[in-house]
């Protein structure tokens, strides 16, 4: 009796699906009503000879095997409608890990979404010349700002650095090392040739993520407790 019920439950399921996918031109999905039958027929087939496989090779247990079966056949459908919908659960995970992640970047294409940190700052992790690094949004510098620490990781060529441009950090007024960075990556935005200054050995502690490179969007903003990033298409 239970196995019926559970039987008259699905066929009840597929029917109310029929009914939430039939579109208000009476097409199924988009399938028109020849489409809808023809496949109806080639499931049908399919059940019919599966349910004869399963009598031959189950003989005394084909309940057993019809509920093995509902539970492989449950478990391609959730396969086949996540690999349908890879990216749109992509972009939940990437939004769900922004908000656990202080500097993880959620993008949609070229709009990028951070949360701000819990210290109030933005704390942006991005890709310079293909090292990872660790940034702070700072609207008040004129350019991206790498520590020595960083620079090296980025394959900068720290012994030919010349410091001649003045800056004030948080240990005073300094000079930093003008560079071109090939590439800088920020979820799903990416700019070449950004221009970014090189702190003096022990003189920052963060990078900062500054107006250099702010300046190549097409526009950013501060919505609340997020960072919202567009690059031009």
């Amino acid at each position: 009796m239970r196995r019926l019920l559970w039987l008259l439950l699905a066929i009840l399921a597929a029917v109310m699906l029929v009914l939430v996918l039939q579109g208000d031109d009476g097409t199924i999905a988009g399938l028109s009503h020849l489409d809808v039958s023809s496949l109806t027929v080639k499931v049908i087939i399919l059940l019919f000879i599966g349910a004869m496989a399963l009598a031959f090779f189950f003989r005394g247990r084909f309940s057993q095997a019809i509920e093995g079966a509902l539970v492989w056949i449950v478990i391609v459908i959730l396969l086949a409608v996540g690999y349908s919908y890879r990216f749109e659960l992509q972009q939940v995970a990437d939004r769900v890990l922004a908000e656990l992640i202080p500097g993880h970047a959620a993008s949609r294409g070229r709009i990028v979404e951070i949360s701000r940190a819990r210290g109030g700052s933005f704390s942006v992790v991005g890709n310079v010349n293909g090292a990872r690094l660790a940034m702070v949004l700072d609207t008040g510098a004129t350019a991206v700002v790498l520590t020595h620490e960083a620079a090296k990781a980025a394959g900068l060529p720290l012994e030919v650095l010349s410091y001649t441009v003045p800056v004030d950090t948080a240990n005073g007024r300094t000079r930093a090392a003008p560079v071109t960075l090939d590439r800088v990556t920020i979820g799903g935005i990416a700019e070449r040739s950004v221009p970014a200054l090189i702190a003096p050995p022990g003189q920052l502690r963060t990078n900062l993520l500054g107006m250099s490179f702010l300046d190549r969007l097409q526009s950013w903003e501060v919505r609340g407790d997020r960072l919202v990033m567009r690059g031009y298409p």
